[in-house]
């Protein structure tokens, strides 16, 4: 049985979900400056789990959105020069073609957070009702102190809650807010800033509300699987759940909140505040794109870790291996048998993730594969049982880009041209 580690729990819980089919929303992009290896780290570490879901003979439904409109973005656009629609969208196409070209399985449902708009206003209006929001002039604001479960996603102690929220983003001194740890739901317009019309005056949503709002509206009150960086966890995901349980009375947003740890290069978190990024197009320009998968996967998702170049030709190796194991071509003799194999990249795989040592079995898988065509062995179906756990890590093994990958990134694409 799948065992994940949830945030929320603090503790290993064996996965079992709500319904059919299984629902995971996953925090996008914000288009701009893509795609370093810490967004490549977060993106194929959830296309791993949604793969291996599949391969147990789960229906899934993924949904990722794009934060198309926040400070970061209108800051950036500025500085540029460009519209913030056009910045987005340039950016936005960027980012999928580098998913595409690592294969990553697209989201059914990858929308912008201005699609919501309408639908955040019911959001909003109903924490107005509730006694959770409310309006000053022209802005709304979540009031933190009026929810008495806020902290149930990450447990952090009350008395970091302000200092944590104001590293990333918050604005404690907003005169118009009770409290300084009050998050915007809907912000009133700037000069110069784009803006919709709404009940309280025109403006432009808050951060949290997007995503509470995408996720339930093309997800459902309650989810299986939300995920995100671990960054996001406080304030956003835990702002995203006081709106959504708020929002919809449930008790529950999501039934496991899954965190990928951060990528470290020269000593500190891969970001684009510093600057000190790897871009995943430059490693593809030198590496496979089943290469830069293995580098990444070799880590599993919750644990930090930090970008060595020396990394690149094991993950090379490996490559290499497995596409030997792919090619070989063996004799009528005793079948190979990988039902051990099997077995213990299932286990590995259902002990929360662990794709290192997961990958250390296909590479072993391979290297037998190799050994008994050279002995002249019968290793066909060992052969189509590489392939199919590899699928789980979207490797290519030589073949091309899978056509659900090809198509439905396409179809997305579409829409930020």
């Amino acid at each position: 049985m799948l065992r994940l580690f949830n945030q929320a729990s603090g503790q290993l819980e064996t996965f079992r979900p709500l319904g059919e089919p299984v629902t995971i929303y996953v925090c996008g992009i914000t288009p701009y400056d893509t795609t370093h290896l810490g967004h490549v780290f977060t993106y194929l570490s959830f296309d791993v789990l949604i793969r291996y879901w599949e391969y147990l003979g789960y229906r899934v439904r993924y949904v990722q959105n794009v934060t198309d409109i926040d400070d970061d973005i209108l800051r950036k656009a500025r500085e540029v020069g460009e519209d913030w629609r056009e910045l987005g969208n340039r950016w936005t196409r960027h980012f999928i073609e580098d998913m595409r070209e690592l294969n990553v399985r697209p989201p059914d449902v990858y929308p912008r957070a201005t699609d919501v708009i309408p639908q955040m206003f019911v959001a909003i209006q109903t924490l107005i009702d509730k006694g959770l929001g409310y309006v000053a002039n022209g802005n709304v604001y979540y009031h933190v102190a009026a929810d008495k479960g806020f902290g149930r996603v990450t447990h952090l102690p009350p008395e970091e809650w302000l200092p944590t929220a104001n590293e990333r983003g918050n604005h404690p001194d907003d005169p118009h807010k009770r409290d300084p740890l009050d998050f915007v739901l809907w912000q009133a317009q700037q000069p110069g800033e784009p803006s919709w019309e709404s009940p309280w005056g025109r403006g432009r949503p808050g951060w949290h509300i997007e995503c509470s709002t995408m996720a339930i509206e093309y997800l459902g009150k309650i989810i299986d699987v939300h995920g995100g960086g671990a960054d996001l966890s406080f304030p956003h995901h835990e702002c995203e759940t006081a709106q959504a349980c708020g929002i919809t009375g449930e008790k529950l947003f999501a039934r496991f909140w899954l965190h990928t740890a951060m990528v470290r290069y020269q000593g500190e978190k891969m970001s684009k505040s510093l600057g000190n990024l790897i871009w995943a197009r430059d490693l593809l320009q030198k590496h496979t794109a089943d290469a830069v998968r293995i580098l990444t996967n070799r880590h599993p998702y919750n644990e930090t870790w930090e970008y060595d170049e020396r990394e690149l030709a094991p993950a090379d190796e490996l490559a290499a291996r497995l596409l030997r194991g792919i090619r070989a071509e063996g004799g009528r003799g005793a079948a190979l048998d990988a039902a051990d194999s099997v077995a213990r990249f299932e286990q590995a795989m259902d002990d929360n993730l662990n794709t290192r040592v997961a990958l250390d079995v296909l590479g072993e898988l391979a290297d037998r594969i190799v050994a008994a065509a050279q002995a002249g062995r019968d290793i066909g179906e060992a052969q189509a049982t590489l392939r199919k756990l590899g699928t789980v890590f979207g490797l290519r093994l030589g073949g091309e880009i899978e056509p659900r990958v090809r198509q439905g990134w396409e179809a997305h694409y579409r829409r930020f041209l």
